[in-house]
């Protein structure tokens, strides 16, 4: 079996990481290095039945649909991934936020990858995953400390 796990460490308290990480609107701007996926109806509530929606590519019709299977804010979160074209494996995706050297460690865990196709997935998926949670979530992060008012491009004093 393939799985995806990627260690990063931030400079930035964990309420902030968890926040970025589950805000709609915040989880649409670092995706946006990736496939630029918007959560649809996602809340960190368990039981919660929710959609990621990018632009459709050939052999994917853009949607995965995920559950809410697990929540302890601001430490963990853990959901379903199935692609909207039904075909391939029901995976899981984990989120582990930790307070660690003055900063937070985030953790993103991708599993119950199977066969060929999965072993594929796994690692096109680890790619986009890493490009996002090493470019795309950090610029969140720091946008977040901006002064109100300043956009992402505004220079920091």
């Amino acid at each position: 079996m393939s799985e995806i796990r990627i260690v990063c460490d931030y400079p930035h308290a964990v309420a902030k990481v968890w926040r970025a990480v589950t805000d709609p609107e915040l989880i649409r701007r670092w995706t946006a290095t990736g496939a630029g996926a918007r959560a649809e109806g996602f809340s960190p509530v368990v039981g919660t039945r929710f959609r990621f929606v990018a632009k459709p590519r050939p052999g994917w019709n853009g949607v995965v649909h995920c559950e809410v299977l697990e929540v302890d804010e601001p430490s963990l979160l853990r959901y379903s991934w199935a692609g909207g074209d039904g075909k391939g494996d029901t995976t899981e995706v984990v989120y582990r936020v930790r307070p660690h050297d003055g900063g937070t460690r985030f953790v993103y865990e991708h599993t119950g990858f199977t066969g060929v196709g999965g072993a594929f997935m796994a690692r096109f998926l680890g790619r986009v995953r890493r490009r996002m949670l090493t470019v795309g979530l950090p610029a969140v992060l720091d946008d977040l400390d901006a002064p109100r008012g300043a956009g992402p491009s505004a220079p920091r004093t």
